[in-house]
């Protein structure tokens, strides 16, 4: 994967993880912002700040264009031992951005933000 452009990468690795569970939102439709970030929020059923990022995320990817997805740390081992007292964590092409308050204009600028 050494030659692969970043882009075609991510696509791959998309491909290749596990389906979401089920009721998992879907990414939004693609636009100028989608080709350039993946906002990935790491959570756990029952957690009510989990559920007020979602919204946050929801909001701020479907006005971008942004494609998000949902990953919860009951299934994932690894995203257990790495973010259980931080949740939900919001990753933005897989780097951290947050975690147990999401910001909305902090969000938008992070994925509008041409310079980075």
């Amino acid at each position: 994967m050494a030659g692969m452009s970043p882009l075609f990468r991510r696509k791959a690795a998309q491909r290749r993880q596990a389906p979401q569970t089920p009721g998992a939102p879907q990414p939004a439709q693609s636009s100028e912002h989608s080709e350039n970030h993946l906002v990935t929020l790491i959570r756990k059923p029952g957690c009510h700040l989990c559920d007020d990022a979602q919204l946050v995320v929801e909001k701020i990817c479907a006005d971008l264009g942004v494609p998000w997805e949902g990953k919860d740390i009951t299934q994932d081992r690894r995203l257990h031992d790495e973010y259980w007292e931080q949740i939900p964590v919001v990753l933005i092409d897989g780097r951290q951005h947050t975690f147990w308050r999401v910001n909305e204009e902090r969000l938008r600028k992070a994925l509008t933000d041409e310079s980075k």
